[in-house]
């Protein structure tokens, strides 16, 4: 360095301290001009000695961030604010003090876990964990105390069983018991729960679906094979007394318009099941209880009659109290149970005995014989323990009421090959070692039955039975047909692997006898069955092999794979098989749907179930039942009983369940029902839609409508708005609106009233024409005077119907039935792929009140003011929903562009049909003025729109009867 600027750096030099000096890149350290005497000092004190807080663990020096905030760049060069060199001493000071705050947050240990978890990866081993001397020396003393701690929390808690105690079957009855106290499982519970989707349901935890993708697999196995499902979830109640004392408490529940009722002849011989809708006691047409099968058994000589009564466990706690009422029974009955022989001893809850120790071992006596060790047997193996069915007495009448739920098992076979199911998986039992075996009384009820008459009896039941392999499907046979029958063990012809069940066109019998079969049915003798006698099913129950005893004489078997001879020890079980109707409305895929019902005694669930499965049997759970209804076209219970206490308690919690998954979903999320024009698209509000469409009908008779032609209504000018604009305002009453939670309405049954409107929905041309029934039935039109007569009589009624869509499209729950203008058709008309109209998007006057009450906080604030479309903040609620209307609803037949007359309860594109199909009910008052308005041959025609959507859809609507 020379010249000038040499010059001016010796002279600056010259007032610098003395002291040892470096340069560093720190940009935690700032400086100054003045670098020199008290300046250097304070400069030090600044920023030489940061002292860290004692309280808080080490972190890095935030000079750092102060040398960002406050240097800047200046043409590409730093500015004054970095220095160049600082004292050495006073640095280390500093940052000696860092070090010790950073060693001391390091060395105390706040987490959870253990020392050896600690230490860095490279130091980890496995062993340490249960080896201290692997840990380093200066942490053992960490690590002692810490196992001491962990041993004495061991100590403290409860010995638990080890998982081979656990395991045996004994502790596993009473774990499976505990979890029983709730909802009970079925006998096939462990069996399905390990390959379907369990719901706890009405007590029960039942399979939903199963857990592999088979949705059109189960199809095909109800349309081509056979689709097995356990209803033994299904209640069961028994009827006994005198023939006439229990026909006439019967009828105070049933009506005649409906149909059949118990007194049905082909029903009362007990060769046939019937079903019916029960109602309240003399209350019909309103408060309906559901429906039910019954079955009478076989009458006889000098003998009370036994009637056996099926319904969903939803309906149990609304029968139960209305058959007492009209039977007259009193207290329940306390049922004394004589006890079994100590080698067939059942095992309770009271009676199980305690669970063996983990330390012990459970093994038999040297010398001691298999047949002299007293066995415990389980009646209903992993399941609940036998319940007493509960019962009561008549002290006027003489009618018994018995509970039979869970006595009785029921399984159903759906699909054309269910017979060749159960031809191949059952076996009518052989009565060559009847007389052989009557001296060992190993089976006692099997001997004392096998007289003359019954083993006549048995053989024209094994004939019957063979004869079903010629017939090429269930719905050959007449509905409802039962047929009794007496089986061996099916799991003594239990195939090694799982087969296929065919027909066998080499084995086909008599032609003839198959023919007369199918035309006049099963006589009244061969529908009998010893299932009916409670002692019976108590000692088949009792009777049956052990899961354990039969496989070990299966390997003692010296040719493996051939039948089992268990000689005196097999059972015979006694069952009835119960025919299943198809599709019997409409008029196409007639008897799609028919199959077999099976009821077997308790305890021998498994043993049918597997033996089925191995037939080729498809499971399927409560969606596959649930679908079987919808392409049926029938009701499926409760989801589709509005009008019952037990489909209201359904659509209650079906709206709670899709409005809890409505608000999971963020506004911007999820689809805004206001802007849609779907004021109820969770729960269908059938009492306001009765009720609109009466009042409709009475605006109409003060405008002063003849009496003559008070039916035919005039049509709409241009929409639905301008028909019922005078329901607006009445409809918001409080006298129109009835009291909360009453149903004032009721689902029309009345099969005459049916019949006439489903001929009046037929077009009098076209693909929905009926083809067996006279033109000039087909083509009458609306008499003003019928059509007055059954609004007047049903005034507050729904229809069930069924829609197909012309087009495409997929309906689904709770869409919109509106009645088309005649602007629709006429565009329908002139172009054959117009799919609808379109709905015109609402306006949503909620949307900004819920931002300010979401801002301001004023939805629990009283006095707020608020006012939205003239609704007053008394009747705008608390809490509001966005995309959804707030109660009252609005009107609910002119809402929208077009006239609603009813929902879809449930809807989905049809495998069967092969297009969009939904099942869904109507106004009485709404279908008749639609179908008075309409040409002849556009009669039933319909739009559809889904709740989400603005696209209106034709459909074709049928009323099957």
């Amino acid at each position: 360095m020379s010249g000038a600027k040499g010059r001016k750096y010796e002279k600056k030099m010259k007032h610098q301290p003395t002291s040892v000096t470096f340069h560093t890149g720190d940009p935690g350290v700032s400086s100054s001009k003045n670098y020199n005497g008290a300046g250097a000092q304070q400069q030090e004190r600044k920023y030489g000695g940061i002292q860290p807080q004692r309280d808080q663990p080490w972190t890095p020096s935030s000079s750092f961030k102060h040398y960002h905030e406050q240097s800047h760049y200046r043409d590409g060069q730093t500015s004054q604010g970095f220095p160049k060199y600082i004292t050495a001493t006073t640095f280390a000071q500093a940052r000696a003090a860092e070090v010790k705050a950073m060693l001391k947050a390091v060395s105390n240990k706040n987490s959870n876990s253990q020392v050896f978890q600690a230490l860095p990866k490279h130091m980890r081993r496995r062993a340490m964990s249960s080896n201290v001397k692997r840990i380093p020396r200066r942490l053992r003393a960490i690590a002692k105390r810490e196992l001491e701690k962990a041993s004495q929390q061991k100590k403290e808690q409860s010995k638990n069983k080890s998982r081979k105690a656990r395991r045996r079957h004994g502790n596993l009855l009473l774990e499976f018991n505990r979890r029983q106290r709730k909802n009970l499982w079925l006998e096939t519970h462990i069996w399905h729960a390990k390959r379907f989707h369990m719901v706890k349901k009405w007590g029960y935890c039942l399979g939903d679906k199963p857990t592999s993708k088979c949705y059109r697999a189960c199809y095909r196995a109800m349309t081509k094979h056979c689709l097995l499902q356990d209803l033994s979830y299904y209640c069961c109640l028994e009827l006994t007394g005198g023939e006439n004392e229990l026909l006439k408490a019967l009828a105070r529940l049933t009506n005649r318009e409906t149909g059949l009722t118990f007194a049905a002849v082909g029903c009362l011989s007990g060769k046939k099941q019937g079903s019916l809708v029960l109602y309240k006691a003399e209350k019909y047409p309103l408060e309906p209880l559901g429906p039910v099968t019954f079955l009478w058994k076989p009458k006889k000589m000098s003998e009370d009659r036994q009637l056996w009564i099926w319904f969903h466990p939803a309906l149990k706690q609304d029968l139960i109290p209305q058959l007492k009422t009209v039977c007259q029974c009193g207290e329940p009955v306390v049922q004394s149970i004589p006890l079994p022989e100590p080698s067939t001893v059942v095992s309770t809850v009271e009676e199980m005995p305690e669970p063996v120790s983990v330390g012990s071992k459970r093994k038999r006596k040297d010398g001691t014989p298999l047949e002299e060790i007293t066995v415990k047997k389980f009646i209903r193996e992993k399941t609940s323990p036998t319940l007493i069915p509960a019962c009561w007495k008549s002290q006027t009448t003489g009618i018994v009421l018995r509970d039979l739920t869970l006595e009785i098992l029921r399984y159903r076979l759906i699909g054309p090959l269910s017979h060749s199911v159960l031809s191949d998986a059952l076996y009518p039992a052989s009565l060559c070692k009847i007389f052989h075996s009557q001296h060992e009384k190993h089976c006692s009820w099997w001997p004392e039955y096998c007289n003359e008459d019954n083993l006549f009896l048995h053989e024209r039941q094994q004939n019957l039975f063979q004869l079903l392999r010629g017939i090429a499907s269930p719905a050959e046979i007449s509905a409802g047909t039962v047929l009794g029958l007496v089986v061996d063990d099916p799991r003594l012809t239990l195939p090694r692997k799982r087969t296929k069940s065919m027909p066998n066109l080499s084995m086909l019998p008599d032609f003839e006898k198959v023919r007369q079969l199918t035309v006049e049915g099963i006589t009244d003798e061969t529908s009998a069955s010893p299932i009916w006698d409670q002692a019976v099913r108590d000692d088949v129950t009792r009777s049956k092999i052990s899961e354990q005893e039969l496989n070990r004489m299966k390997m003692e078997i010296l040719v493996p794979g051939s039948r089992l001879d268990l000689g005196a020890k097999e059972s015979k079980i006694p069952i009835l098989l119960i025919h299943q109707s198809g599709k019997l409305t409409g008029q196409e895929c007639l008897g799609w749907g028919s199959g077999w019902d099976i009821l077997i005694p308790k305890g021998w669930g498994m043993a049918f179930w597997i033996s089925l499965i191995y037939r080729g049997a498809r499971a399927g759970g409560l969606q596959e039942g649930l679908k079987h209804s919808q392409h049926k076209g029938t009701a499926h219970f409760p989801d589709d009983f509005p009008d019952c206490a037990a489909g209201m308690r359904f659509s209650g919690e079906q709206k709670k369940e899709l409005l809890d998954k409505y608000k999971r979903r963020p506004p911007s999320k999820r689809p805004n029902y206001i802007k849609h024009g779907s004021v109820a698209p969770f729960l269908c509000p059938w009492q306001q839609l009765v009720e609109e469409w009466e009042m409709i009908l009475k605006i109409e008779d003060e405008r002063g409508v003849p009496e003559e032609c008070r039916g035919a209504l005039p049509a709409p000018e241009s929409s639905g708005e301008q028909m019922s604009k005078g329901v607006k305002v009445k409809c918001a009453d409080e006298e129109m609106k009835g009291s909360p939670g009453a149903a004032d309405f009721s689902i029309l049954r009345n099969r005459t009233v049916l019949k006439q409107i489903s001929a009046w929905c037929l077009p009098t041309s076209g693909k929905g024409k009926r083809a067996n029934c006279p033109a000039s039935f087909s083509r009458q039109q609306i008499p003003s005077g019928a059509a007055l007569l059954i609004s007047a009589h049903n005034p507050r009624c729904l229809v069930w119907t069924r829609l197909s869509l012309l087009k495409k499209g997929s309906p689904t729950s709770h869409a919109l039935i509106c009645i088309p203008d005649p602007g629709d058709i006429q565009m329908l008309c002139a172009d054959l792929t117009f799919c609808g109209p379109q709905e015109p998007k609402h306006k949503d006057h909620f949307k900004k009140k819920i931002k300010e009450l979401k801002k301001k906080k004023l939805a629990s604030s009283p006095g707020a003011s608020c006012k939205v479309q003239g609704i007053g903040c008394s009747e705008l609620p608390s809490k509001l929903i966005s995309g959804l209307w707030p109660e009252p609803l609005p009107s609910i037949t002119s809402h929208c562009t077009r006239v609603t007359i009813g929902f879809v309860l449930r809807g989905d594109f049809s495998l069967t049909a092969g297009c969009g199909e939904a099942l869904g009910l109507v106004s009485v008052a709404g279908l008749l003025h639609m179908l008075s308005q309409q040409s002849s041959d556009r009669k039933g025609l319909v739009l559809v729109r889904n709740p989400a959507s603005l696209q209106y859809r034709f459909a074709r609507i049928m009323v099957e009867v």
